[in-house]
């Protein structure tokens, strides 16, 4: 008695068999299944419904040989990764860009570009279009990032005002200026008249915005803004901004801080002073990215929407990228909101 054979399980459907189930030329099914540019609506039913019938699943490589696409979306950061991988900034960052590619089913790709060799390679890797389009953040004035990728011609959103090239990309930013003037304005109502500040990155725009809003609030109320001292939106820089301001101005009644994790740094040494915040001395941050509501005290900080900017980036980039919008570079300004907890 002869056993029973197996039967041979047959190939994979082919692009083909698409094309003659659906009675068109290969090249039209091709261009149906990967976009359907330049296909009638007829011949595009008739493609759907035979992938539909025969199970077709497209290759990927050869339809980005069709689309020219990647189905990728680079994250551009010119930072180290432990900075990467520890501030709240960058992971609020990471999940509103990887929220909106994922209703797309695109990939999100981190770049880590510190200055030197690190950003000649990415800018080799964006150069080559391994990805369609790259969100940057956190950039420095001498990685001179926009001006790179508008001379690539690559689709970008910046998250922040670049130092330079601001003029030919698009970017998304808060207000930085007018939320810190807001929060020196807190400490001037509460009646501070000694108000020093930890002031972000000199090579930043963000740093140099929210310097220039605490500039500003102290000229409209008269006071002296000579306590001054620069951190790097760490917190450890934060507490070794703090520490030295405080031993050349001991007086300070009032800490208005750029980020909230070197607002927490300054809390910690405070309170190794023996400074009560806020009755010695009041104390706001910015960001309200959780840190905030950790510290002790509570931390009356200035809120920019992190995760929801980033989400804004990336579908002004994905337009960018679909010929949705081919315009002029566009600037999205979110205005900041104060958010009053314990510190002052």
């Amino acid at each position: 008695m002869n056993t029973p054979r197996t039967p041979i399980r047959p190939g994979a459907p082919t692009l083909d068999e698409v094309a003659r189930v659906a009675g068109v030329s290969r090249a039209t099914a091709s261009r149906a299944i990967n976009g359907g540019q330049r296909v009638s609506a007829r011949a595009q039913s008739a493609v759907d419904s035979a992938v539909q019938t025969l199970g077709y699943v497209p290759n990927p490589a050869a339809r980005s040989l069709v689309t020219r696409r990647t189905d990728s979306i680079a994250v551009v950061v010119p930072e180290p990764d432990d900075r990467v991988f520890s501030d709240p900034f960058f992971a609020g960052t990471l999940r509103g860009v990887n929220r909106v590619l994922a209703e797309r089913d695109i990939q999100l790709v981190l770049l880590l570009a510190r200055p030197g060799a690190s950003t000649a390679r990415t800018l080799r890797y964006l150069t080559n279009r391994h990805v369609d389009g790259a969100v940057v953040t956190s950039h420095h004035r001498d990685d001179r990032l926009a001006e790179h990728l508008a001379d690539l011609g690559l689709p970008c959103v910046f998250g922040g005002r670049p130092w330079t090239g601001g003029d030919r990309v698009t970017y998304v930013d808060v207000d930085n200026t007018a939320g810190e003037r807001e929060a020196t304005e807190v400490l001037v109502a509460r009646g501070c008249r000694r108000i020093g500040t930890v002031a972000g990155p000199a090579d930043m725009t963000a740093g140099v915005d929210r310097l220039e809003g605490w500039r500003q609030a102290m000229a409209a109320a008269g006071l002296e803004a000579d306590a001054v001292e620069h951190g790097d939106f760490t917190e450890g820089s934060g507490e070794d901004a703090a520490r030295a301001l405080l031993e050349r101005h001991p007086d300070l009644d009032g800490l208005v801080v750029a980020s909230d994790l070197m607002a927490s740094g300054a809390l910690r040494v405070l309170a190794g002073l023996g400074r009560r915040v806020p009755d010695d001395v009041a104390v706001v941050g910015f960001d309200d990215l959780g840190v905030a509501e950790r510290t002790t005290p509570t931390l009356t900080t200035v809120r920019q929407p992190v995760e929801e900017m980033a989400a804004r980036a990336t579908r002004l980039l994905l337009e960018r990228i679909d010929g949705v919008e081919e315009g002029h570079p566009m600037r999205l300004i979110v205005p900041p909101v104060l958010v009053r907890r314990e510190s002052a």
